[in-house]
């Protein structure tokens, strides 16, 4: 079908809604209409040649009692069957033996005769009925009696939904559609919907040339590779409609002379894009239990099954809270497909990416390549050691990760942002063993003559052949760089420095323990409002003050109201107080800057004045008394049997760095850091491996900055502009 062609038909149907619609259902409910009647249609259509032999045999099987009517697929033509006495459009012959008549023929009756003309649908139909929720619109559409004008308009001799051309009483022809057309035609109406319903910007649909595009670098390096005769499967978690997977389909048979066989799977979390993928199916006669409905992270719909590709556009920046559960025990990963780690919970798009690595082939000498496209997330998102960064280290350590490709802003109809595709394979050329290929593709379109949504780019047939060309050559060109699996990775280094206190006692340091740290704030709102005033009643006060409390909406944890009046929580905070004093009395007011021989002798005046409180209470009054201090001398924590010093670190002071992969960390350490904090050290307990795809950086372009005098003749020229509007609008 031409493009004249495609835009009259969807305008067509989309015409129906305003024409049978309007006033009857709120206009974000159309799409409830349009698109489960438009796939019955199509179904009803393939269906008309051998309605008679369906309605024969279906009888046959009545007579003999048989439930299972399996057998009326090998008489209907397709893997689906219709038994009822009905069709949309067309009226059997008046000399048939069984006969059947177009819904159209009876409109007194149009409402229960499409009844059961639904109910004469076979179990896989009615599936994609009760996905659709077609019944549900049924009694509305009865009351405002628009069925007969809906039907009316879904079997006009001015739109051909079957696959072979037409030509209607006006002797005009018209086109059939093929799937790939019905592909095209269902994602322009959905997207037209969801336009209309400002739907949110990760739910959208991949523009052909980009599926063009990912099924050229995952199928053209295999030209000549595929097997004749051999059977290929082709799968894609996120399958929507199936346009992804009809278009693989289309141009994998077109490279192997439609010698070889492609299998499609796919999954779908959507009951409404689940319905039309899985008529899709059935029309193409591809098994409908294929497609899986259901989340693809949650509910693996084929666990335990590997495929030769794998093609998807998986939802990004989107929550997968809901499947929580199911993959992980709180930090235990229950999922294998997800045991290398998992990102946080606000976007699941690398589960996706995972759940596609974790199904490739492992046993057969093509292996398994995949495309999958991401936004910029995906290639930096989340630091060494979290769920992002090591699915991205477990990638390309297994060399998988063979080029990303970065595509134009504006490609998609509902998101302006930056786009990747991501190429996988387990069985790369000897020559992209080890490497991994950055596309930068972001200046490769065609600027469109009317944008359609956020969608204002695309790319041309030439210019998806050159990026695959540039693919296929594997040089490095302005636009095309080849890096080490290596020069990805980084080791994060984490730098500390030691603790510097200083000590000293005041009256007004020793006054602030009266009260335990945990309860400052508290006791401040107390005696703002309640003074020193002796309270006997405590159980009455107690509810006194947490009244005061809740009217003011002060915020206070049930386990610090608890310690308000607990009496050996106060009575310990008594003993703290004291001992404070006492050492206050002994110490007087000398500063120490050498924590270690200040604490030295603090723990000899706790033995001289007998003073029994715990680590806790000791680790109260230091607090108290003390403060960081650059000058003062480093804490030390403890001293190696061969005289290295051990420093109790500062966490204020604590930094990383992140070093390249193979770059020796205590080289890159003397010569970037050491120069700079000479009393840093590397805590190699915490070193951890980091994997990121800086884009921008690899393909920045210095922009020299503009000269002083072409700055300052511009500024000349828009103030001479403006004063002269002033002098207009004065004038």
């Amino acid at each position: 079908m031409n493009k004249k062609s495609h835009n009259k038909l969807v305008s067509f149907i989309w015409s129906i809604a305003d024409d049978c619609l309007r006033d009857v259902f709120v206009r974000g409910k159309y799409r409830d209409i349009i698109l489960p009647f438009t796939v019955i249609r199509r179904l009803d259509v393939l269906l008309e040649k051998s309605k008679e032999k369906v309605l024969e045999n279906d009888q046959f099987l009545i007579d003999n009692k048989i439930d299972d009517k399996s057998a009326l697929n090998k008489f209907s033509g397709y893997p689906f069957y219709n038994t009822s006495r009905f069709t949309m459009g067309k009226n059997g012959p008046s000399d048939a033996k069984f006969k059947y008549v177009s819904l159209m023929s009876d409109p007194e009756n149009i409402d229960s005769n499409l009844e059961e003309y639904l109910d004469g649908f076979g179990p896989n139909v009615q599936e994609i009925i009760s996905k659709f929720k077609i019944r549900n619109q049924l009694q509305t559409m009865q009351e405002a009696g628009i069925t007969f004008a809906l039907v009316e308009k879904l079997v006009s001799n001015e739109i051909n939904l079957g696959p072979n051309d037409v030509t209607n009483s006006k002797g005009e022809k018209l086109p059939g559609l093929s799937n790939l057309g019905m592909g095209y035609v269902f994602e322009e109406l959905i997207r037209k919907f969801n336009e209309e319903n400002n739907e949110e910007a990760g739910e959208h649909f991949t523009p052909r040339e980009i599926i063009r595009l990912m099924t050229h670098i995952v199928f053209e390096p295999l030209k000549g590779k595929l097997k004749e005769h051999a059977r290929y499967s082709i799968y894609d978690p996120a399958c929507g409609s199936g346009g992804m997977l009809t278009e693989a389909e289309e141009f994998a048979m077109d490279i192997t002379n439609n010698k070889s066989k492609f299998v499609l799977y796919g999954q779908e979390v959507n009951p409404e894009t689940y319905a039309i993928c899985t008529s899709d199916m059935l029309i193409k006669d591809e098994n409908p239990e294929n497609i899986a409905y259901g989340s693809t992270l949650g509910a693996d719909g084929f666990m335990g099954q590997q495929f030769d590709f794998m093609l998807s556009n998986p939802p990004y920046g989107k929550s997968w809270k809901i499947d929580i559960d199911a993959i992980q025990d709180g930090k235990k990963i229950l999922d294998p497909r997800f045991s290398v780690g998992t990102p946080r919970s606000s976007d699941g798009q690398l589960l996706f990416l995972a759940n596609m690595a974790y199904k490739m082939k492992n046993n057969t000498d093509l292996g398994s390549r995949v495309a999958s496209v991401h936004n910029g997330s995906a290639l930096f998102t989340g630091d060494a050691g979290s769920g992002e960064s090591n699915i991205r280290k477990w990638l390309i350590e297994n060399d998988w990760v063979d080029c990303i490709i970065g595509l134009p802003k504006n490609m998609f109809y509902n998101t302006g942002i930056s786009t990747y595709i991501f190429i996988l394979s387990n069985r790369k050329l000897d020559h992209r063993k080890g490497k991994v290929q950055l596309i930068d593709a972001s200046n490769i379109y065609k600027k469109m003559r009317k944008s359609l949504g956020n969608k204002s780019y695309e790319l041309t047939k030439d210019q998806i052949q050159e990026i695959t060309n540039i693919y296929l050559n594997f040089q490095p060109t302005e636009q095309s760089k080849i890096f080490k699996n290596s020069d990805f990775g980084y080791q994060k280094i984490i730098i500390d420095r030691p603790l510097r206190l200083s000590c000293q006692f005041t009256q007004d340091k020793v006054n602030k323990l009266r009260f335990h740290s945990a309860l400052q704030n508290e006791m401040e709102y107390i005696f703002e409002q309640f003074g020193e005033k002796v309270y006997t009643d405590i159980k009455g006060q107690k509810d006194v003050f947490v009244k005061y409390w809740e009217t003011n909406e002060i915020k206070i944890s049930p386990a610090n109201k608890n310690k308000l009046f607990d009496i050996k929580f106060w009575n310990t905070q008594k003993e703290v107080m004291e001992a404070a004093e006492l050492l206050y009395s002994n110490f007087g007011e000398e500063v120490f800057n050498d924590f270690n021989i200040f604490k030295k002798s603090l723990e000899k005046e706790f033995k001289k004045l007998k003073l029994k409180i715990g680590n806790s209470e000791k680790k109260q009054i230091i607090n108290a008394i003390s403060w960081k201090n650059e000058e003062a001398e480093p804490i030390v924590k403890k001293k190696e049997k061969d005289g290295t010093i051990i420093y109790e670190p500062d966490s204020d002071l604590r930094d990383s760095e992140n070093v390249p992969l193979l770059e020796d960390i205590d080289v890159y350490f003397e010569r970037e850091v050491l120069p700079h904090v000479s009393d840093a050290w590397i805590d190699y307990s915490k070193t951890t491996i980091g994997y990121e795809i800086s884009f921008t950086k690899y393909f920045y372009k210095y922009k020299p900055l503009r000269k002083l005098e072409e700055i300052t003749k511009d500024l000349l020229a828009i103030e001479n502009a403006s004063d002269g509007l002033l002098k207009k609008i004065l004038g």
